[in-house]
């Protein structure tokens, strides 16, 4: 189905979702979450994956596969509330949310809503890998970077490390220095409320997820072991 907005009851569904936070509550009310949250998150992800088919990204989702429980894991936690105050969808090479490495994020929140490209938790191989090329060829590293920044974007600092990673003490250039502190390389993009409830959300994650690709290239070149010399 065509995307044509998040509904308008879509953020007041969470705010009284945070006030009531039970289950007799979310199932009276299921239908409004499932018509103002759900069914056009997956309307969104489904006509992402259609657009991106065509700009190279490879980044692809279904309404099944792709979409977030809005259900909390409250199994190992002191916060016991049921639910999440937001709901989320990621598109990945795969179509599925089990790839954290090179992926879109899409997060509408009762606090926040955003959109992201990332390389998230890379895990210990592939993060060294990144942190090596970053060290060992910084002129690919800068061109992803200043291509970032001509799309209006920049890496986030989210996470980083406080102190260089062990091998990494000698490195001195402060862009570099600071990169490799990373744990992640995720590059973010703020959604307003009247965007997420406009059809042309669709045209402002597209336009965003374009402006990102140099952060998928330079991941993927990495992951697969092809250097841009």
């Amino acid at each position: 189905m065509t995307f044509t907005g998040f509904g308008g009851k879509a953020l007041p569904f969470l705010k009284a979702l945070d006030f009531h936070q039970n289950r007799e509550w979310f199932n009276e009310n299921r239908a409004l979450y499932e018509s103002e949250l759900q069914s056009p998150l997956g309307d969104l992800v489904e006509e992402l994956t259609v657009r991106f088919a065509g700009t190279g990204l490879d980044l692809k989702g279904d309404r099944k596969a792709s979409l977030f429980r809005i259900n909390r894991d409250v199994r190992f936690s002191k916060d016991k509330r049921p639910y999440k105050l937001h709901v989320s969808a990621v598109l990945s090479r795969d179509a599925t949310k089990r790839s954290t490495n090179g992926m879109l994020y899409i997060h509408i929140g009762l606090e926040s809503c955003f959109t992201a490209v990332a390389w998230w938790q890379p895990d210990r191989g592939l993060l060294e890998r990144m942190r090596r090329a970053i060290v060992e060829r910084p002129a690919e590293f800068r061109r992803m970077v200043e291509a970032l920044d001509r799309g209006g974007l920049a890496l986030s600092q989210e996470d980083r490390l406080q102190r260089a990673p062990r091998g990494f003490e000698a490195v001195n250039e402060a862009d570099l220095a600071g990169a490799v502190r990373n744990r992640h390389f995720i590059v973010r993009h703020p959604l307003t409320p009247e965007m997420i409830s406009s059809h042309l959300l669709a045209d402002e994650l597209t336009a965003f997820a374009v402006a990102a690709k140099p952060l998928l290239d330079w991941g993927r070149a990495i992951d697969s072991g092809i250097s841009g010399g």
